[in-house]
């Protein structure tokens, strides 16, 4: 083996780089491809405003010029400074069955960290909690969400093996829908009169944009004391609001407004474009486009995205209002399960939550660490 691990330096570096999942993954009915120009973007400093406040570096293995793995690694240093640590991510690790090869990436990704006076190591994680996270430990045979993640079964034996150990877990769960109870539907409007909630409901597009940003507002509040999140920017608001917004189906989004017109709450659903997006092979165009727009059109299986409460109005009911809203929606399109994104493990109010649901949780994923000595 003439293994090299090549810094990704000029955009065909890059390309390679993104490309290589797509050969490492050929064939396999469980894995979700990304949209190849959107992921090269993310790494881009013209294009991703994270890396105003993160730095980034992004290596190729290559055996006698094939490429055979992959890693990047990231220094948040907005997350350094909220938790007041000197830590190191690695992302977008990606590789063979081959411990040489994983071994030399990590590695390599290690040195730079710690050159960069980095005391721990931990990942995977992106740039921000909206991007890549988690590593696939348990669910193999199961079709994740686009917002969530699939790894090789093999990868975790190879992590272990280079003295990593776990931080943190989310969970995953896989929710069927049945009709709303009439005591759920009682209770929402309970909730609704008591508090002085308003449903907002949207029809375009148009309609949603409006309130993008008070959304991410929310987010802000919502998730500022959670494991890897840092307050995302006005750019970062915007350059999220650019990337995803034209793929939401208006019906699955529900905004709550408290009596003074502020937002208490959002939940953000999508019909789940996961066979859709194998089906375009990392392109929106010529093809992938129209499989989008059908898969968006009558979905048997929906992805729940996010979810977002006003911190001062937890214990309100609002939690419960917004899922009886969306799972109304869901009952109208015949929707008939719905996967959630990855729950911290320790957010025991969101499980408890998805727990009242005839479900199962049936996917793992773990961010690792290491001391860096």
């Amino acid at each position: 083996m003439a293994l090299q691990i090549i810094e990704c330096l000029s955009k065909s570096d890059f390309k390679a780089f993104v490309n290589f999942q797509f050969d490492l993954y050929k064939g396999n009915e469980f894995w979700v491809p990304p949209i190849k120009s959107e992921e090269l973007k993310a790494l881009m400093p013209d294009h991703n405003p994270a890396l105003e406040f993160c730095e980034a570096k992004f290596w190729l293995a290559k055996d006698n010029n094939k490429v055979v793995g992959r890693i990047g690694a990231i220094i948040n240093h907005a997350y350094n400074e909220k938790v007041n640590n000197l830590l190191g991510r690695f992302t977008r690790f990606e590789f063979v069955d081959n411990k040489a090869v994983s071994k030399r990436l990590i590695d390599k990704a290690e040195q730079w960290l710690k050159g960069k006076g980095m005391t721990k190591v931990h990942g995977p994680l992106g740039f921000t909690n909206l991007d890549h996270q988690g590593m696939l430990i348990d669910g193999y045979d199961y079709l994740p969400s686009v917002g969530s993640e699939y790894h090789l079964p093999y990868y975790k034996e190879h992590i272990r093996n280079f003295g990593y150990q776990k931080e943190i877990d989310w969970l995953e769960f896989r929710l069927f829908i049945k009709a709303v109870p009439d005591k759920a539907q009682r209770v929402a409007e309970i909730v609704k009169h008591r508090n002085g909630f308003n449903v907002i409901h949207f029809t375009s597009q148009d309609e949603m944009r409006k309130y993008s940003t008070r959304i991410f507002d929310l987010l802000n509040d919502a998730f500022a004391d959670l494991f890897s999140v840092v307050k995302l920017s006005d750019k970062m608001i915007q350059y999220y609001t650019k990337r995803y917004m034209s793929l939401l189906n208006p019906s699955f989004v529900k905004v709550i407004e408290g009596p003074e017109k502020e937002i208490v709450a959002f939940i953000i659903g999508l019909p789940s474009l996961s066979s859709a997006l194998q089906k375009a092979k990392g392109r929106i165009f010529p093809f992938g486009w129209y499989y989008v727009m059908k898969a968006l059109k009558k979905p048997k299986v929906a992805d729940l995205l996010l979810t977002g409460v006003d911190p001062a109005k937890q214990g309100t009911g609002v939690a419960a209002l917004l899922i009886n809203e969306l799972q109304q929606v869901m009952l109208v399109h015949g929707v008939e399960a719905v996967e959630t994104t990855g729950i911290l493990e320790t957010n025991e109010k969101a499980i408890s939550n998805w727990k009242n649901y005839d479900h199962i949780q049936h996917k793992r994923k773990r961010c690792w660490q290491k001391e860096l000595v």
